[in-house]
């Protein structure tokens, strides 16, 4: 598949994405010779930060947004590489509910790493340089 084409549902096929995720926002970007294309998707929890403390109930952890993973899911579906990064444990997370709930997407993901708080160049640059894509010589 190439930037262009188009899959059965109608949406565009993309063969290299990028999703840069934390508990907040997710960015993905579908990178290609020729050009990039962004998505923002924000999640619909609490936007608060939780903190442990000794003696109290609960685990100072933040729920997982299903439908924010669902929905970065169907936006990655038609990538045919995928590059899982961010900070903490979301993208473990995300990849986590993808075996289980998309594998069909999570047989695409090539890697899941660390990133902390890239700018979207550099997200891209990441990209770029792991799916080794150089431009083409005229």
């Amino acid at each position: 598949m190439v930037i262009g084409q188009t899959v059965e549902n109608g949406t565009p096929a993309r063969h290299h994405a990028v999703v840069w995720i934390d508990h907040l926002a997710a960015k993905v970007f579908f990178v290609g010779l020729t050009g990039v294309d962004e998505v923002v998707l924000h999640s619909d929890l609490p936007t608060k930060h939780l903190h442990h403390k000794a003696n109290s109930i609960g685990s100072g952890h933040l729920e997982q947004d299903l439908e924010y993973f669902r929905r970065i899911a169907e936006t990655i579906a038609s990538a045919g590489e995928i590059l899982l990064v961010g900070p903490g444990g979301e993208k473990t997370a995300l990849m986590k509910y993808l075996k289980e709930n998309r594998t069909d997407v999570a047989g695409h993901v090539v890697k899941v790493a660390p990133a902390d708080h890239p700018t979207d160049a550099e997200v891209v640059a990441l990209a770029k340089r792991y799916f080794r894509m150089q431009p083409r010589a005229s």
